[in-house]
């Protein structure tokens, strides 16, 4: 199969965003992106109907309108639209296993009543074999220019491999072409606290200590992708703090969690969940081991 992109479309204002933010990546990443619409009630495909008896009009339309504004503004790329006759989170977690990374709506903390975005949206990002990224409707406002390039955010904990997080962020930059920071937080334990504060020899041995490892984390990746400007940043905060203060103002955050392994329910970690639910930038949430 064709290696593609895949975004989830249910109509909202947030999947449509997810539509603009996959054609731009797809173009990005010469991919073909596909246009998903799942719905448990969908009809078989009559061999002759009009649009008056057709009972999947409205869904064809919802696909037909989205592709062709999206081939207007990316007229070089190949949009294909799929209608699937089941489930929403089974027909997302099926694309996810054949395409490079799903792409859906978010709304962060918000009241939810989109399809997609209730109760289908968290068990695909905990589930998924491949990276899905959320999107927000402001990050893509219709009628207007794209933001300008800006940069990758990409969060370490330095405990376990991190190589598919990595490939996955340096990928992405380097597509972009745009510089990428490696972020890791770190709280201060309590033996480091003083009344006055912090003991800033016990911080400052922490910081250079979590610099090695931070270094040498990125090095093998540094060679593969000499192209790409990377910059690290240790902060001395909890981890989900430290990455979503980082992400501000960033065109994406890249956070890990671990895949899913057998007789473990999947769950996201605190730093993805604070990601998702307070980072106002698109995130990439990458399966790892």
């Amino acid at each position: 199969m064709q290696p593609v992109i895949t975004v989830g479309l249910d109509g909202s204002p947030e999947s449509l965003a997810a539509a603009h933010w996959a054609a731009a990546e797809a173009e990005k990443r010469r991919l073909t992106l596909r246009l998903l619409h799942a719905w448990p009630l969908l009809a078989p495909e009559p061999a002759h109907a009009s649009s008056e008896v057709d009972q999947n009009y409205w869904a064809k339309r919802l696909v037909h309108t989205a592709r062709a504004e999206l081939q207007t503004r990316h007229p070089g790329l190949t949009v294909v639209g799929s209608l699937v006759a089941d489930d929403a989170q089974n027909a997302l977690l099926q694309a996810a296993s054949e395409s490079e990374m799903i792409v859906l709506g978010s709304r962060g903390l918000e009241p939810v009543e989109s399809y997609f975005l209730g109760d289908v949206s968290m068990p695909v990002v905990a589930r998924a074999e491949r990276p899905v990224v959320l999107v927000r409707a402001e990050t893509s406002v219709e009628g207007t220019p794209p933001a300008p390039a800006s940069r990758v955010v990409v969060a370490l904990k330095l405990n376990g491999s991190s190589d598919d997080l990595l490939d996955f962020a340096f990928h992405t930059a380097a597509a972009r072409e745009v510089p990428l920071v490696a972020v890791h937080g770190r709280s201060v334990p309590l033996h480091a606290r003083v009344p006055w504060g912090v003991d800033h020899d016990a911080t400052e041995e922490m910081t250079r200590d979590a610099q090695k490892e931070l270094s040498k984390a990125l090095r093998p990746w540094r060679e593969k992708y000499p192209q790409v400007d990377v910059a690290d940043s240790i902060r001395l905060a909890s981890p989900a703090k430290a990455v979503v203060q980082a992400a501000e103002g960033a065109a994406l955050l890249v956070v890990g969690r671990r895949a899913h392994r057998h007789g473990v329910a999947p769950h996201l970690g605190p730093v993805a969940h604070a990601a998702i639910h307070h980072g106002r930038c698109p995130v990439a949430v990458v399966p790892h081991d």
